[in-house]
């Protein structure tokens, strides 16, 4: 039985559809991130597991307890927002223990989980210290704490990290992954930050216009998937359009203006004959090849220890390359190519 199942859910907002009719299932434990651009769903299919907007159609079950119309109050729910929306004029002890104190939680045992919860946040003895002290990081593991200390069913996190620098965003995606790792919440987030997403997932689903669109493993997703916007959000692709020229059992060919020869790869479902599609093949597969395609280096940018190469095909296509070594400057002429075997042929998105 899953820990969350949403069944049939759907939102409008007037004429507006912010959610299509979907179902979505989440076991015990796992963590699951809802990836997808301003306006995908993500955040009204949040708000309605937290109870903050009703949804126009379907259900909600939680521990197989149907909860849809429940109010948020009464929801055992953690969130942790991406302003912290911590109270200033208390402590560090007072925000975390605030749910406890209005869960009416006894004396010792609010001491102890409070105590357990800043331990696992790696905010030990930072009890007394006024939040307003503490840097943006340290602020949201406070968040984060206060929402684990309930012991939430389900605990959600809706863009988080958005108020940190980089660098900080890093840290704390490492440190989220690390806690989840050794005590596993139920845990839906939401996040537009495709490595956010590849860093600390169980699972993704990449959402659309209100739609789940693929729903995997990053390493799923990554590797098939299920088009071209699925693609070109996760991940840097290339993606060369053409129609489909072939289909052999899980095999397609791609017929490309300006290409002697069809590309080949692993067909996606749902292609047909004659189909717009697009190949994707990812920066790190194009590598120099003896005999392969005519192309000239545009532009050269060191980045340590890879070297990213953008190159131009007299069709006027480019692709970029993703090269562990390469000393030849931009306006050399070279010849690249790619293990078929890695190219994917995918729908177009609609």
């Amino acid at each position: 039985m899953s820990a969350v199942a949403f069944r049939g859910v759907a939102k409008r907002f007037g004429e507006i559809e912010a959610l299509a009719p979907l179902d979505l299932d989440i076991a015990s434990g796992e963590f699951v991130s809802l990836l997808g651009p301003s306006g995908s769903g993500k955040t009204t299919l949040l708000n309605i597991c937290a109870g903050y907007v009703e949804p126009t159609a379907g259900s909600l079950i939680v521990a197989g307890r149907d909860i849809t119309a429940l109010p948020a109050r009464r929801r055992n729910i953690g969130m942790v927002f991406q302003n912290y929306a911590l109270f200033p004029h208390l402590d560090v002890f007072e925000n975390v223990a605030y749910g406890l104190r209005v869960r009416k939680v006894t004396d010792v045992e609010l001491r102890r989980r409070v105590a357990e919860a800043l331990r696992t946040v790696q905010l030990d003895g930072f009890g007394k210290r006024a939040v307003r002290s503490l840097s943006g990081g340290q602020q949201q593991r406070v968040a984060l704490a206060r929402a684990m200390v309930i012991e939430p069913d389900i605990l959600l996190m809706d863009e988080p990290l958005g108020a940190l620098d980089k660098q900080l965003r890093k840290e704390v995606q490492i440190e989220i992954r690390r806690m989840h790792v050794a005590r596993p919440r139920t845990t839906l987030y939401v996040t537009h930050d495709q490595e956010e997403a590849l860093v600390m997932s169980d699972r993704i689903a990449v959402m659309r216009a209100g739609r789940v669109v693929q729903l995997g493993t990053a390493q799923q997703l990554y590797s098939r998937p299920a088009d071209s916007f699925v693609a070109r959000f996760l991940g840097e692709s290339n993606l060369v359009g053409g129609r489909v020229a072939g289909l052999r059992e899980r095999c397609a060919t791609l017929a490309v203006e300006g290409f002697a020869a069809p590309i080949e790869g692993e067909a996606a479902q749902g292609l047909r004959m004659a189909d717009r599609a697009c190949a994707l093949i990812r920066p790190e597969n194009i590598r120099p090849l003896a005999g392969g395609y005519q192309a000239r280096i545009v532009e050269r940018i060191f980045l340590g220890e890879i070297v990213a190469l953008r190159l131009a095909l007299p069709s006027g296509i480019e692709l970029w390359s993703r090269l562990f070594s390469s000393d030849a400057p931009a306006g050399d002429q070279v010849e690249i190519g790619w293990d078929r075997e890695r190219v994917s042929i995918l729908p177009e998105a609609s």
